[in-house]
């Protein structure tokens, strides 16, 4: 195996490399920060009448714009990043094709042009940025929403503070509970690997990895502590193996064994686990929407229901109506990423999906021990795949964590040397 250089920082490996203009980071952060969605709350407030909810569905366009603007900047980056993921385009080719036979074709065609949008964000954001220029733009991004959720959640509570359902605890500029806290789990790793990667802003991304940190605790959710737990794992994991080989043969076999050993108490103790997370055995009645899910997949396995149709507030019969009745309240996705994609685009969207993901976790593993990158992909894609068990955060349209997926992915195969190669 080859094991990356000790040196932590990135311009002493590549002098040759032109970094990008301030202009072209202030274009990626302002498009991650209307991704983020972290103003709908304090703008909109729970409840937005239908005038506000006409204006959300353009608020994004800006962002769109801002991805192009990347792309003209490099277009023939963008084609060889793209070339790069077959899976990924299959999977978008097939959710166009579900439009075709959606229950909703309007509902598919506006958010499947949505998704494609987001997905091409992530492409553009992996095409201009080598890895510590991507782990410092995620980094600024994160302290822009760090700051203003301290300051929502401080000087206004009635925003950023819950009352109801989960008194004190901290939502933030999002507006559920568990919104702030996830979020700010992939932000301490986001944080803590752009530290590493940019030694001369160490301090000051470590500061906000614990500002971070504290809105997690803060947020009271205990699934996004559990995230932060792992997240920060694996950055120590990543950390350790690229310090020299015996280091990384001893940590590689720790990580082995402390999966397993993580594994066996989730089978065998999953009493304890859901005790220590704060959840019923039916995961907050999570269960009961995946058993709904599975019996209208059962009726169309093969073609799944259109993409992104089944949620559509219009929907009053078929899917939605089924699940509503058996799982006593209206859910907005199927709290699980895999039978999310298997409801919507059908068995084909499903293997397409797997695929993209095994290809982007293959290729995170092995970064592990060639590339420097790996500290910024490894901890978020092993937060993601957590998150991904309980919630719908993949192929999903408008969202900051696809658009974080989609950029680390396409990273991983597009490598800093090919970059500078264009």
């Amino acid at each position: 195996m080859t094991y990356a250089p000790a040196p932590l920082g990135w311009s002493a490996e590549r002098p040759q490399a032109v970094s990008p203009s301030l202009l072209t980071v202030a274009v990626a952060v302002v498009m991650l920060l209307i991704f983020s969605a972290g103003w709908h709350l304090p703008l909109f407030g729970e409840k937005a009448d239908e005038a506000a909810s006409g204006l959300l569905r353009v608020a994004f366009l800006p962002a769109y714009g801002l991805a192009f603007l990347l792309i003209m900047g490099r277009p023939w980056n963008m084609v060889r990043v793209t070339v790069r993921q077959p899976f990924l385009i299959i999977l978008m080719v097939v959710v166009v094709a579900s439009i075709s036979w959606s229950i909703q074709p309007d509902v598919s065609i506006r958010r499947g042009f949505a998704v494609g949008c987001t997905t091409l964000a992530g492409l553009a954001l992996a095409s201009r940025f080598r890895w510590a220029e991507l782990a410092r733009l995620f980094a600024i991004t994160y302290c822009f929403l760090i700051v203003a959720s301290y300051l929502v959640s401080l000087a206004l509570p009635s925003i950023g503070v819950m009352t109801e359902i989960f008194p004190g605890a901290w939502r933030g500029l999002w507006m559920e509970k568990n919104g702030l806290g996830g979020l700010m789990a992939f932000g301490a790793c986001l944080l803590g690997a752009a530290a590493l990667l940019n030694p001369d802003r160490a301090k000051l991304f470590t500061l906000f990895a614990g500002l971070a940190i504290g809105l997690v605790l803060l947020s009271q959710s205990k699934t996004a502590l559990a995230s932060l737990l792992l997240g920060m794992t694996a950055l120590g994991f990543v950390w350790i193996v690229q310090r020299g080989p015996a280091l990384g043969a001893a940590a590689t076999w720790a990580g082995v064994t402390g999966a397993l050993l993580l594994a066996m108490f989730v089978l065998l103790a999953s009493d304890m686990l859901f005790e220590i997370l704060g959840k019923d055995a039916t995961l907050t009645g999570r269960t009961e929407i995946w058993t709904a899910a599975m019996r209208q997949i059962e009726q169309r396995p093969w073609q799944g229901y259109g993409y992104a149709a089944v949620w559509s507030d219009k929907s009053g019969w078929g899917p939605l109506a089924w699940i509503v009745n058996d799982a006593k309240f209206v859910p907005q996705h199927a709290h699980n990423s895999w039978l999310e994609q298997w409801l919507g685009i059908g068995l084909f969207g499903l293997i397409a999906w797997g695929l993209f993901y095994l290809q982007t976790m293959s290729l995170a593993v092995v970064a592990v021990y060639r590339e420097r990158g790996a500290m910024l992909a490894f901890p978020f894609l092993v937060v993601f795949t957590l998150v991904s068990l309980t919630e719908s955060i993949a192929v999903v349209y408008n969202d900051f964590r696809w658009v974080l997926f989609v950029s680390l992915a396409a990273k991983l195969a597009f490598s800093d040397r090919a970059q500078d190669e264009a």
